[in-house]
């Protein structure tokens, strides 16, 4: 082991020190990677759950609004998100939000948010689908089907507002938006408003054919899957790297292999007069 004295030399040292930190640091980034691995399958696994289970009364699933007029209650907890709720209420087609920008199938439209006004006096956004633009462009307003009057009993699932929430203005005399931030839009509305918003699954009366019910995808939690592999196996790679340099360096110290030869310190021949 002798040969290998060479490994508590300043140089070696700073190399080992240098290796370590570089494959802690992946093995971390490994780690986190695996924590999102982990955070996007509950997701998933709560969207399949959302669609299979009986629908629950929605108050078991979201909080109350406790303000006045324009507020949102509060988020729901993490573990309530798309669960599959029933409520009935009023439709309140005077402050309907249409939210641009939205894709369905391919093509880009509108989600149309109409809020259900409750017993009490409070109300939730129902995203009752999507669907296409007027002629003229992605932008256009389209023509709403019209809601149902009296009383709607509604089943859908529990959506988080978005995060990055746009402006909302008045066009043409309806509220428009991109994004569904909750707590913006409430302060749009004359009622206080549940903190979340519902993906409108079933509806008595029935819903209008002409909407499309708004498409849910799955978070890609195998692309952190194959992150957690990557940055692993560079850790293993830079130790597997270290131990190789050492090793060869131990083999020339024994005269096993020859060192490269320094070209810059050969004489350079004469040149023949």
């Amino acid at each position: 082991m002798a040969v290998y004295r060479f490994l508590l030399t300043p140089r070696w040292l700073g190399i080992l020190a240098l290796t370590l930190v570089a494959a802690a640091v992946m093995v971390w980034l490994g780690n986190w990677q695996l924590d999102r691995y982990h955070g996007r399958t509950e997701v998933n696994e709560r969207i399949d759950a959302g669609l299979r289970m009986a629908p629950v009364p929605m108050r078991d699933a979201l909080s109350a609004p406790s303000g006045g007029p324009g507020t949102a209650g509060p988020a729901p907890a993490e573990e309530k998100v798309w669960t599959r709720v029933t409520v009935t209420g009023r439709y309140d087609p005077t402050n309907t939000v249409l939210v641009r920008g939205r894709t369905a199938d391919s093509k880009v439209g509108f989600e149309v948010l109409t809020p259900l006004v409750l017993s009490d006096g409070t109300a939730v956004l129902v995203d009752r689908g999507w669907i296409p633009p007027a002629p003229g462009g992605a932008t256009a307003q389209p023509q709403v089907p019209a809601a149902p009057s009296g009383d709607v009993t509604v089943v859908g699932r529990v959506h988080e507002t978005e995060s990055g929430a746009d402006a909302v203005n008045r066009r043409d005399g309806r509220l428009e938006t991109r994004r569904i931030g909750v707590p913006r839009l409430a302060r749009e509305l004359p009622y206080p408003v549940y903190g979340a918003y519902l993906l409108l699954d079933e509806q008595t009366p029935a819903a209008d054919p002409t909407f499309v019910a708004v498409p849910v995808g799955h978070a890609n939690n195998w692309q952190n899957f194959g992150y957690v592999v990557q940055w692993w196996l560079f850790a293993v790679m830079t130790l597997v790297g270290y131990g190789w340099a050492a090793r060869r360096e131990a083999r020339r110290a024994a005269g096993i292999e020859p060192r490269p030869v320094d070209r810059a310190a050969e004489p350079t021949p004469s040149t023949p007069a």
